[in-house]
């Protein structure tokens, strides 16, 4: 009999035609699923028939109680090698195996780079008043001899700090794991974390979501930080008090953000982050490129070809 595979948290449509799906039709029937809330009673009646279910980072939550509500699942695959909205340990009780896909590692930081330039030099306020028929409105910052705060110094982290690199900035960096040593493997100042958010004109968020990262950019972070400072978030929503951010903006205590990553996504429709005039923000856009989605999606196909012969790859629990 036919395996039952479903495809969800396709926000944008793609995946049926990213990849070529044709090579498991000897395995199953796979099924794009596009129509589906997040209220649990409708999302475990949707998805009981399925005995693999491909699932995109952290767009659905798969605690343990949606879990043993899908009797026939054996197979989670997720894009990415973590995804914190699965519960591994209880999907490892249930008999669910859950597999991996690499990433593409030019993916975030370009888009972290992108919302560096634009925020500097004002560019989406710039384009839109071109569009109403205006010009020129405002003086852009600069990045070059500014100094660049880098948050996390892992390989998002390390990336950014080229770039900074290349365009004459100073680069410093804090993490709890950090030593002046690695810092200085990847030519940048360690610092303390108070002296991070101190000196830097830019401060960019590359840490994992962990319960010691969680709300790690406080009030009191914040409040260390320049007025003409900006803050980028591209990492995970949680690391930054959400509350404490809003405030700082609304009074204008930092110059800006620039985010792609929020508390609760997708974010409301009257989230102030829609609206504050010091906000530039993105639907959590940092992984969601062309080549990552062709890397995301055929190696899908490839850890459920490998469940099929018993030999599972790229197992996460």
């Amino acid at each position: 009999m036919a395996v039952q595979i479903a495809v969800i948290d396709d926000w944008q449509g793609v995946a049926r035609d990213v990849v070529d799906w044709a090579s498991l039709e000897g395995i199953g029937e796979v099924s794009f699923l596009h129509d589906y809330p997040a209220d649990h009673t409708t999302l475990s009646e949707r998805l009981r028939p399925f005995e693999v279910i491909c699932v995109m980072r952290e767009r659905t939550l798969f605690d343990e109680a949606l879990l043993r509500s899908l009797p026939e699942l054996k197979l989670l695959v997720t894009g990415g090698m973590r995804n914190a909205a699965i519960d591994l340990k209880a999907a490892a009780e249930l008999g669910i195996q859950v597999c991996g896909t690499d990433s593409y590692k030019h993916a975030a930081p370009e888009l972290t780079w992108t919302l560096i330039m634009a925020l500097t030099r004002n560019l989406l306020a710039e384009a839109n008043a071109l569009r109403a028929g205006h010009w020129q409105q405002g003086l852009g910052g600069d990045l070059h001899g500014k100094t660049l705060g880098i948050l996390g110094l892992g390989s998002i982290g390390k990336r950014i700090a080229q770039f900074g690199q290349v365009f004459g900035m100073r680069v410093i960096a804090w993490s709890e794991n950090l030593t002046a040593e690695r810092a200085a493997e990847a030519g940048v100042s360690y610092v303390s974390k108070r002296e991070l958010f101190e000196q830097a004109d830019v401060l960019s968020i590359h840490l994992v979501l962990s319960e010691r990262s969680r709300g790690l950019v406080d009030a009191e972070a914040l409040g260390w930080m320049k007025p003409g400072a900006v803050l980028i978030n591209t990492a995970r929503g949680p690391i930054v008090d959400e509350a404490a951010l809003i405030r700082a903006l609304e009074q204008n205590r930092l110059k800006g953000a620039a985010l792609d990553v929020f508390e609760h996504e997708p974010l409301a429709a009257d989230h102030p982050f829609r609206t504050l005039p010091n906000v530039l923000a993105t639907p959590h856009i940092g992984y969601v490129s062309e080549q990552n989605y062709q890397l995301f999606f055929s190696q899908m196909i490839e850890d459920i070809q490998a469940w099929a012969t018993g030999h599972s790859i790229r197992v996460l629990n």
